[in-house]
């Protein structure tokens, strides 16, 4: 037995232990009560809401980006002149002529 674990798991109370113990007390009788070991429940739920609620964040606040420059935009199109377009152009094949008529 090397380690403290096994010596408890074998029903063997350690040294250290055994000089805490009161005088008179009847060893066969003490039970030893180890802390439980920790869980990473918590720590890992936790983690993973900052992250999420960190991309929430971001997305809100690009959206907000969005809607201010489209708003600004708007704004100076309408009192300085200023304009913004979008040139789509299309991909589609004109049909070709046809001969006969």
């Amino acid at each position: 037995m090397r380690l403290p674990d096994e010596q408890l798991r074998a029903g063997h109370i350690p040294a250290d232990l055994y000089r805490q113990l009161p005088p008179g007390t009847d060893v066969r009788q003490i039970v030893i009560v180890q802390q439980a070991p920790r869980s990473y429940t918590g720590p890992i739920v936790l983690t993973l809401l900052v992250i999420t609620g960190s991309i929430a964040v971001l997305l809100v606040i690009a959206f907000v980006a969005q809607i201010v420059a489209a708003s600004i935009v708007s704004v100076l199109s309408a009192t300085c002149g200023i304009s913004y377009s979008i040139n789509r152009t299309s991909k589609r094949k004109k049909a070709p002529p046809t001969l006969g008529k």
